[in-house]
Parts: structure tokens; sequence; C-alpha cells
């Protein structure tokens, strides 16, 4: 959960770098609560025979989906520059097909070792130059 917090305390900071454990942490979190609402959404709708019980979760997917755009991209750019890449590659994922697999795989790089253009390694590794 602390990794979940520190992303959302970062709110729009779009600078510096992100850890793979960092930005998975977020997502796997990310993916639980969206899960759970719409678990909930589906045990209102088996409960009651009320045509509008889907509306509560419904609300509350969507605020909390909009809440979480900003920290989202926030934490996917860090993870990009933490792998020497521009946040801009983040655009490779509208390209059908390929676009997602590839922006996957640079999620799962490993950290670029050491110092590069968006700061030093957050592991603290590999920092010293020579």
């Amino acid at each position: 959960m602390e990794w979940y917090l520190k992303v959302l305390n970062q709110y729009a900071d779009f600078e510096g770098r992100a850890r793979r454990k960092e930005y998975w942490m977020f997502a796997l979190i990310n993916m639980g609560i969206t899960f759970g609402i719409l678990i909930l959404s589906g045990l209102l709708a088996l409960i009651t025979s009320e045509p509008t019980a889907f509306i509560v979760p419904a609300i509350l997917l969507t605020l909390y989906s909009l809440a979480i755009v900003i920290p989202g991209l926030a934490v996917t750019i860090r993870r990009l520059h933490d792998t020497n890449r521009s946040g801009w590659w983040m655009f490779i994922n509208f390209v059908p097909l390929v676009g997602p697999i590839a922006l996957f795989i640079f999620l799962v790089e490993e950290s670029h070792p050491g110092k590069n253009q968006y700061g030093a390694n957050p592991k603290g590794i590999n920092d010293f130059e020579f």
C-alpha cells in the first residue's frame, strides 16, 4: 500500500524516475480497486431486483477512474524515464497490436543503471561516476 500512496503523493509529478516495483504495485492495487468496484456492482445486481442498483458502483468507478488518471500517467512517464526513454513513448500504446506489447516490454525492463538525463537511479545503486 505504501507504493500506491507514494504515487498518489506524487500526483502530477512527471519528473524523475520510478522503479518497476513502484509502477507495478500501483498498477496491481489500482486493478484490485477497480475489480472490487465491479464485483460490488455485480453483487448489487444479483441481490436486488432494482434496475438502478448498478448506478452507485458506476458512479464510484467513474469518480475513481477520473481521480487516478493523472497519477497513472505520471507514474508511467516516470517509469519510462527509468528505462532512459522519454515519456512520449507512452503514445506507442495507440499503435494497434504492436504498441501495447512494446509499451509492456518497456515497463517491465530493468532500470537504466546509474544516473541518466531524468535523474539518479531510484534504487540508489550504480550512482557513482569515474
